[in-house]
């Protein structure tokens, strides 16, 4: 197959969720806070929890169904690391006003929004977070949390912790 079939296979693949999302009028109980345009959402996969890319990576979310008994072990990290404002004010992948002192999450394939229980599996500090967010996008990592997660699980200055994720809601 030549690269512009590619192109055109994997385009189709992507708008085919955004077609099938605009039969619905069901929306999402936080939908009141997007502030986000439909062509930006739907290119970082911010609508409907659709297919995105990534750094040339397709990443298609859960289902909430499949959510539902989802759970993982592995490295957290929290997000705006080199400088603690890096992220503050942006808006995240689900249209929401990033806020570094408040906790959430970003994760690569829970549905948004999600609430999971995080787990800190040294010193066993859990809390549970509003999954509003994608990322992280590095290999060995789970789940991103703001800075106010990562002080509330023990492990702001280390920058990263062994954690168990729970979904407990979406």
């Amino acid at each position: 197959m030549n690269k512009t079939m590619h192109k055109i296979l994997l385009t189709g693949c992507l708008l085919l969720p955004l077609v099938l999302s605009s039969c619905t009028s069901t929306l999402s109980p936080w939908s009141e806070n997007i502030a986000i345009s439909p062509e930006e959402a739907f290119r970082l996969g911010k609508i409907k929890n659709t297919p995105y890319v990534i750094n040339g990576r397709v990443y298609v979310p859960m289902s909430y169904q499949e959510a539902l008994s989802y759970e993982e072990t592995g490295t957290a990290s929290w997000y705006g690391q080199e400088t603690l404002d890096q992220h503050n004010g942006q808006l995240t992948a689900y249209g929401e006003i990033f806020d570094p002192s408040r906790p959430s999450a970003a994760h690569k394939y829970l549905p948004l929004p999600s609430l999971v229980k995080v787990t800190n599996l040294d010193t066993h500090a859990s809390l549970t977070v509003r999954v509003n967010d994608r990322g992280p996008f590095v290999d060995d990592r789970v789940i991103d949390l703001s800075a106010e997660a990562a002080k509330q699980l023990g492990f702001f200055e280390k920058g990263t912790a062994k954690v168990k994720i729970e979904v407990i809601s979406r």
